[in-house]
This record gives structure tokens, sequence and C-alpha cells, in this order.
């Protein structure tokens, strides 16, 4: 079987889990208790959060553990939003996770924020020269992914956080997608706070980290005992720290290589689907985009259907993000690129890892041209 679906999800690497097995066992203390299995607890997360930021190229306490990519994203866009805003205005992309662009209409709806929704081009890139314009004297918050789970299209950060910072906002960006893959640091990225998701790195579902720069002021989420320096309240779970922690690590120390291999890889993917599948297209930018990621519109197909032949084919795919599954709406993400909904439905997407080979692309390739034109067949 071909499980090319890791946009969604990975498998916990046995790494981590043998990283986090002795604090599920033996060192299960509450990190806070004066005591000396505390401590053990204690000195656990204070190492899980030493080796995030040495990543991330932040400080230990600039580090904030989450529960993921939802959790930190609601906690920077609101967090920030609300703790010392310029204004109340904030501005986000067309093509942002629901996580983002719900947290926006959180704060529309219930403290009176204007939100300003950026369009994006036809690859789905943001132009910094279109966020210039959006900004305004009280916007408080900018927020762009670093990469889109959907079309694979990697954003200019670095260029997008300084035209928000040249007026004074703040900017956050969802490093959910691009963290296995691109550095994500908050320096590298030149951003005031950065989101990353552990079951998108071989860490368990549950754990994440939200990275926020010292001085930015951070309304907490969830109140209570003041853990995580007064930004995260509740016992923290140490295991999944470790956990997260150590999969951020080997991601890093891997990262290079793995790369290069899936680019290749990816390429092979997008030119021999579009050899093969009459009137096929590629969404997304084929420049500024993931390793690991092909995506593509079939018209006159429907993608559901393509990923049912997929799967009789031993290929596990999507059509596109797994946090929409089961809606019956087009993708909002392709709609913002100027799809139909009707071409937006026959949306098929291939996320894999540098472990697909130059000798897998062949049998990939054919399953794809062979499902749609079953499907074909079938209308």
């Amino acid at each position: 079987m071909f499980y090319l679906d890791r946009a969604a999800t990975t498998p916990v690497r046995r790494e981590v889990l043998e990283a986090m097995w002795p604090y599920l066992t033996g060192t299960f203390g509450n990190p806070s208790s004066a005591h000396g299995v505390g401590d053990a607890a204690a000195r656990g997360l204070a190492d899980a959060r030493a080796t995030v930021a040495a990543v991330l190229g932040c400080r230990p306490a600039e580090v904030v553990f989450t529960t993921g990519g939802t959790e930190g994203a609601n906690t920077a866009v609101k967090g920030i939003a609300l703790a010392s805003p310029r204004g109340r205005h904030v501005v986000t992309s067309a093509i942002e996770h629901e996580a983002v662009l719900e947290s926006c209409r959180y704060l529309e709806r219930f403290h009176g924020f204007d939100v300003t929704v950026l369009p994006v081009d036809r690859d789905g890139v943001v132009d910094p020269d279109v966020l210039a314009a959006a900004l305004r004297p009280d916007t408080t918050l900018v927020s762009v992914a670093h990469a889109d789970n959907e079309i694979g299209t990697v954003q200019d950060v670095p260029a997008l956080a300084a035209v928000a910072h040249a007026v004074g906002a703040r900017f956050h960006t969802d490093a959910v997608q691009s963290a296995p893959w691109l550095p994500v640091g908050l320096d590298v990225l030149g951003v005031d706070a950065v989101s990353v998701s552990g079951h998108k790195l071989g860490a368990p579902k549950g754990t994440g980290v939200l990275a926020v720069r010292s001085g930015v002021a951070l309304e907490p989420l969830l109140h209570g005992g003041g853990q995580e320096r007064g930004r995260r309240s509740g016992t923290e779970d140490v295991a999944g720290a470790v956990g997260v922690a150590t999969a951020v690590a080997l991601v890093a120390a891997g990262r290079d290589d793995a790369a290069r291999t899936a680019t290749a890889t990816r390429d092979a993917v997008l030119d021999g689907v579009l050899r093969s599948v009459p009137g096929a297209f590629v969404t997304g930018s084929r420049t500024s985009r993931l390793p690991g990621h092909a995506s593509f519109c079939f018209p006159g197909v429907n993608g559901e259907t393509v990923l049912l032949e997929l799967e009789e084919r031993d290929v596990v795919s999507s059509s596109g993000s797994a946090c929409a599954a089961g809606s019956t709406e087009a993708s909002h993400v392709l709609t913002a690129l100027g799809l139909s909904d009707e071409v937006a439905r026959t949306a098929l997407r291939l996320t894999f890892d540098a472990g697909l080979t130059a000798a897998d692309v062949p049998v990939v390739v054919d399953a794809v041209a062979a499902a749609v034109a079953t499907v074909r067949a079938l209308a």
C-alpha cells in the first residue's frame, strides 16, 4: 500500500514512542509538584522545551506546548489580538486553515474586530503589495500560513512579515505543513509567533508547539494555574511534550536530505500525471511548493470517486484537507484560486515523505491514470 496522505497525519516514529515511554510509566509526576517525582517530570519538560527552542531558534521561555495546530492558531490569533491591540483590525488570507479563519470570525463576532481577507493569485500566492494596501493604522495582527495543506504553495513569509512590521502589526504564521520540510524558526521567518502540529512530524495526535517571541503580549485561551508561564493553564502533558520535541529534532536532523529527495519525486509525480491524464492540471505553485506535495484537478471527474478507485489500487490519498472531510462544500482554497465549485470537487492531493522512491512513481502515476479513466468511463 502507498500511504500518500501525510498532509493529513503521519505515523508515530519509534524513536518518539521510546522517548515518551518513561514519562508514561515511571516518571509520571506532575511537573509542578515540589517533590522528587515532580522534579523528574519537570526536568523532562524543561529538556523538551530546550530541544524545541534549539530547533526553532528561540529561547526556551518562548515555547508553549499545545495540543496541535488548531490550538496553536487559536491561541496566537485570539491571544495576540486581544492582549494588547493597536486597534481592532486583523488581516488574513482567503486560503487559511479554518482554525485561523474561524478565530478571525470569532474576533469579528464577539469583540468587534474588522477582518480583511486577502485574495491570492491563481497559484495561491499572497502578494506583499496587496498586504501593504490592506494594512491600516489600527491593524494589530496579520496571520498567513507558511504553506497550504491543499495545494502545497509556500508563501514568502519573511517578506509578508516585514510589511506587517513596517506599520507596527504583529505577524503569526501557521507552519503545520511546512515544518516537516522547511526551517520554521521565529528568526528565520521573521515572525512574532509560529504554530506547529506534532502529528504531522511523527509525534502523537494531541501534541504541538506555539513559539511566541518575548515581548509579545498573549491573552491565554485557558485560564487556571498559570502553567506555561501563564500562557496555557493546565497540568502539562510531559510525555506529549517529550514526544513532539523528539519529533521536531528528528525532522530537523534529516530535513535537507529528505527535502531534496521528495522534491525530485514530487516533480516526477506532477509531470507523470500531467502526461498520463488528459485534461489534468496542477493546483498551486510549481516553483514555490512543498516537497512531497502533488495536487491536481481532473475536470469532469468526481474527485471522491477517484479516491475510491485509487484505494482499490492500494493508493491512499485525499481530495484536500482532512479537517473538511465529509463536507459537501467545494474547497474554499480551490475556489479562492478562481476555480468553479464544479472543478474544485475534482481535486486530488498526493502527499508523501522521502520514502516514496523514483521506482514507485510509475506505479502511482499509472494508478492515478487508471482510476481517472475508470471514473470517466462510468460517467
